[in-house]
């Protein structure tokens, strides 16, 4: 708890890479966009969604804490550093990488990961195109495309059963309710009205 809330002050308070976030998201960072960051690890996590199916198998992917051991997860348009910071700090055993083309993010990011000394957190200055990242068990984006392009961005990168995964709002994925290639999670962040979606799909 106390590594995020210095990341959350540090995104909010240091001013030499620029306005990482806006005046009015910085009121709300710890509600809103810390918060919103931890959604994938309850998911991934969350023994109450260990149900089998009529045949015997697990509903969705579930991973044990020790399972997660050397995974590698990577971030597209990692940003100021939400979800992955907050994701590498409650997941250290995972390998991160916050990939983000843009110089000043990428001074931040280095600058916070040694402040917050994140030695499983790797900052890769280039598109997630040209990153050279590739067997990833992870990759991860928050609000930086369509579901359908982000997807199609990832997909090349991930290892064989790997899982993309992302965040949303609600409205701009409920067209995909009925597709059975992704899983829906569907919640609330406080103090915002509309609602939001992590919707995940494997790479089988």
């Amino acid at each position: 708890m106390d590594k995020l809330y210095d990341f959350a002050d540090l995104v909010v308070e240091t001013k030499q890479f620029g306005n990482l976030i806006s005046a009015k998201d910085s009121e709300k960072f710890l509600s809103r966009h810390i918060a919103d960051s931890l959604v994938p690890y309850i998911y991934i996590l969350d023994e109450r969604r260990k149900t089998k199916d009529e045949r015997g198998v697990l509903s969705s992917i579930v991973y044990q804490r020790s399972d997660l051991s050397s995974k590698k997860w990577a971030d597209m348009g990692a940003g100021a550093g939400c979800p992955v910071f907050p994701l590498a700090i409650a997941m250290p055993e995972v390998q991160f990488y916050a990939v983000e083309p843009r110089h000043m993010r990428v001074e931040f990011m280095n600058y916070a990961k040694e402040k917050l000394g994140l030695k499983n957190l790797t900052v890769v200055g280039k598109r997630f195109e040209t990153s050279g990242l590739t067997d990833l068990d992870f990759i991860s984006c928050r609000a930086l495309s369509t579901f359908e392009n982000d997807w199609e961005r990832a997909q090349p990168a991930l290892k064989k059963g790997g899982l993309f995964v992302t965040l949303k709002s609600f409205n701009s994925i409920s067209h995909l309710e009925n597709d059975p290639a992704v899983n829906i999670w569907k919640y609330k962040l406080p103090n915002e009205e509309q609602d939001y979606a992590l919707v995940t799909r494997g790479n089988k």
